[in-house]
């Protein structure tokens, strides 16, 4: 089932947000049925209220609902300032009549509470919708709903490996994730992304012996060249002179050994870099995972594994 408490930014555009938004009856309706709806945030004021665009009228955030913990002081104001210019959520509070002027009072805390007590009753691998907020060296920061954050570490991007997120993702962007694990106490998520990038054997079969493609060359060593063709599928080229980590490049793919999980491939040109990573392809886009294997079946190999205990 969809949840009603998507990352912000989702619902802002859709014909029921632009309806209810449009006229005053809308909101009031909204306020009564307790809706989550979505507005632009136009600035932060002195008081750190945030002014809110909603249709033709403009809402106001009082500082202390404009997100969870920022009356208790467990959040920083920052996550106040860094959303004006940005998609909020909010419950409609009260429709305030000043001079003749609908100014609807809004509160982003009220819509978190609400879709934080549905993600802490989901199940670990739960296959969720969720928004790059902001990148780190080890992890990439999401928004599960409404503004909720969690985190995906690096090693959990993908199944290559990444220097940093930024070589896989950026800013803003609209990925898929599955719920690793749930802390109800510390009411934190953490999430995981490789899985629904692929098998060895789903991304290996997107390509033939004979192919010449582009990669990203991910590791250099002595006895060869790590290249990545997929997020979750590499192969082993022999050394070029040349050739750098994170470098693209074309390569010849000379033979594919499932029951090994080995890609040989040859390199056979630098390519321009691209101007951002491609998006992630996913195999998996929603339900429940249970349990993970990235081998294939018979393979001589391990390979990653990931169990979603209950």
């Amino acid at each position: 089932m969809t949840s009603r408490f998507l990352p912000e930014g989702r619902l802002l555009y859709t014909p029921g947000n632009t309806a209810a938004c449009a006229t005053a009856e809308g909101l009031a309706r909204a306020q009564a049925l307790g809706s989550i709806l979505e507005g632009t945030a136009l600035l932060c004021d002195e008081n750190h209220d945030l002014l809110v665009r909603l249709g033709p009228f403009t809402g106001r955030i009082p500082r202390t609902e404009t997100a969870l913990g920022i009356a208790e002081g467990s959040t920083r104001d920052i996550a106040i300032l860094s959303r004006v210019g940005k998609p909020v959520s909010f419950t409609v509070e009260r429709l305030d009549n000043k001079d003749g002027v609908l100014c609807p009072l809004l509160s982003r805390r009220h819509a978190q509470a609400m879709a934080l007590e549905e993600i802490l009753s989901w199940p670990p691998g739960k296959v969720i919708p969720a928004t790059v907020t902001h990148l780190e060296p080890f992890g990439a920061f999401v928004d599960i709903g409404c503004g909720i954050p969690s985190m995906i570490g690096v090693d959990r991007l993908s199944v290559s490996r990444i220097s940093q997120p930024s070589d896989r993702l950026r800013v803003g962007d609209e990925i898929r994730a599955a719920v690793l694990s749930v802390d109800r106490t510390l009411e934190r998520v953490t999430l995981t992304h490789r899985e629904l990038l692929g098998t060895w054997e789903e991304n290996a079969a997107l390509f033939r012996a004979g192919m010449t493609v582009p990669g990203h060359v991910r590791g250099i060593k002595e006895y060869g060249t790590f290249v990545e063709l997929t997020p979750n599928l590499s192969g082993l080229a022999e050394c070029r002179e040349g050739v750098r980590e994170g470098d693209r490049v074309s390569v010849y793919v000379k033979s594919i050994l499932p029951r090994r999980m080995k890609l040989k491939l040859l390199i056979i040109d630098i390519l321009p870099p691209e101007e951002r990573p491609e998006p992630p392809r996913y195999f998996i886009t929603d339900g429940v995972l249970d349990r993970w294997n990235y081998a294939p079946e018979g393979c001589w190999k391990s390979g990653g594994e990931t169990v979603f205990s209950k």
